[in-house]
């Protein structure tokens, strides 16, 4: 009898055929299961660092919001700057070396809400006046 066949009658007879099967089950189980949690888990954590990617408070979603709020933040920049020239240059024309008649006595009537006897005075409807 050659010496492998001997060996596998040896480990035959030693062990029950009861066990022998459960072992070969538990392998194929480890076999399956194994790679499968492993996937599941690396699947989980690279879904997680995906979704903060896109979604999370410095992803691609909250980038478009920023600069969506820099455009609007731009366009009232620019709109309160013109705004300050115009006053600046409504200040310039009040000091005290150069003031512009003009528009001196217009705003001395505006504040002390007096007409000039040649100026033409239009009622709007509504009450604005």
């Amino acid at each position: 009898m050659p010496k492998a066949r001997r060996m596998a009658a040896i480990h035959v007879s030693l062990t029950n055929l009861r066990q022998l099967g459960a072992m070969v089950v538990r392998r194929r189980w480890r076999a399956v299961l194994f790679p499968l949690v492993l996937y599941a888990v690396s699947g989980g954590a690279a879904s997680y660092f995906v979704w903060h990617a896109v979604n999370g408070q410095r992803g691609l979603k909250a980038q478009d919001e920023y600069q969506a709020r820099v455009q609007a933040m731009n366009a009232e920049l620019a709109s309160l700057r013109t705004e300050r020239a115009r006053w600046q240059h409504r200040v310039d024309m009040m000091q005290a070396d150069a003031v512009d008649r003009d528009l001196l006595d217009e705003e001395a009537r505006d504040v002390l809400g007096r007409v000039h006897k040649n100026d033409l005075v239009v009622l709007l409807p509504g009450g604005r006046n």
